[in-house]
């Protein structure tokens, strides 16, 4: 199977395309906040994803008025945020193999005060960003 390269954008393109003066692109790899990776010829190279990042960065920015202090504690807590999703995406799945592979016994109806109902059904994560419209009763 023959490796994907991605695309890749450079400093001056970006520039262009963001209305950014280049030393700002500059600032925000120095601040941390944009990782580019390097040419052979040590020249910064933008994937898609630094340009999502970049996105963010420019509507913190620019639309909210925030720092750039305020901007990294934002991304780092997005980071956070989407790696406790992920983290908890994979216990449901676990929780569901083992809710398949280990029913739980039933207990007789008349042992419960309340009627328990032991029918356990897979649980279901929903990703970021995806809403669902609510049913009207």
């Amino acid at each position: 199977m023959a490796k994907r390269s991605k695309a890749a954008y450079m400093i001056s393109a970006v520039a262009l395309q963001y209305d950014l003066h280049p030393q700002t692109l500059r600032l925000y790899e120095r601040e941390g906040l944009l990782k580019p990776s390097r040419s052979d010829g040590n020249t910064r190279l933008y994937t898609e994803e630094d340009l999502e990042r970049l996105e963010v960065i420019l509507k913190l920015t620019r639309e909210l008025g925030v720092n750039l202090a305020g901007v990294e504690i934002i991304l780092n807590m997005r980071e956070k945020m989407e790696e406790m999703q992920r983290q908890i995406a994979q216990f449901v799945v676990s929780l569901n193999e083992e809710f398949v592979q280990h029913p739980r016994p039933q207990a007789p109806a008349g042992n419960s005060l309340v009627p328990v109902s032991r029918n356990f059904g897979a649980v279901q994560v929903t990703p970021t960003g995806a809403r669902g419209k609510k049913k009207q009763a």
